[in-house]
């Protein structure tokens, strides 16, 4: 079986597989913060005492903290179940969930910036960025776009379809192997806020 989660928005998402990629349960919750507390009973709910071959953790970008709950359970029960790990791409799981051609995403990330990224068939076609809702305006072309970012992303253009949308990880197995092969460990997109001090 496979067991796929995602904690890399203000959704807390998981769903288990057969070994046929048909999904034998699912759980997708809205809640904010806190996805420590409820990420593993959520599991526990979806398992049944069941174990997992395979996990499929969300790796990036998005919230910093709920990326590394994300991660630090699949390690763990990885370890546990001596079960295969690897990551997949957060903005490709959004993109997953629309049926549609093109489709930008665009997550909102620190400093009033957004991750932005577009997809067709499931793969990328462009670089992940980490923009300002102006300066993403002229890196994207999909009429669509979708996540938490999409209205910045839209009114900053002045056109196309907003979606406010959330990572299912229901969508997993729709994603190509190679958006869900990575490391398991987080995808940033911009650099990080802390910087070393200079040797004096």
């Amino acid at each position: 079986m496979i067991l796929a989660f995602d904690t890399s928005t203000a959704a807390c998402t998981a769903a288990l597989f057969d070994g046929s990629g048909v999904c034998l349960a699912r759980r997708d919750e809205l809640i904010g913060r806190g996805h420590s507390e409820r990420l593993v009973p959520m599991i526990a709910e979806l398992m049944d005492g069941r174990s997992a071959d395979r996990i499929l953790v969300g790796v990036g970008p998005g919230s910093f903290t709920g990326i590394r709950v994300g991660i630090s359970a699949a390690h763990g029960l990885s370890i546990g179940w001596g079960a295969q790990l690897s990551g997949m791409s957060s903005l490709a799981l959004l993109a997953a969930g629309v049926q549609a051609g093109a489709v930008a995403v665009a997550v909102i990330g620190g400093h009033g910036e957004l991750f932005v990224q577009q997809f067709e068939a499931g793969e990328p076609t462009s670089e992940l960025r980490s923009l300002t809702p102006a300066a993403a305006a002229n890196e994207t072309s999909a009429q669509l776009v979708v996540g938490s970012g999409a209205r910045q992303l839209v009114e900053a253009r002045g056109w196309g379809e907003a979606r406010e949308t959330w990572p299912s990880a229901a969508d997993a197995l729709k994603l190509p192997e190679d958006m869900r092969s990575f490391a398991a460990k987080p995808v940033y997109a911009r650099a990080p806020d802390a910087k070393a001090k200079e040797a004096a």
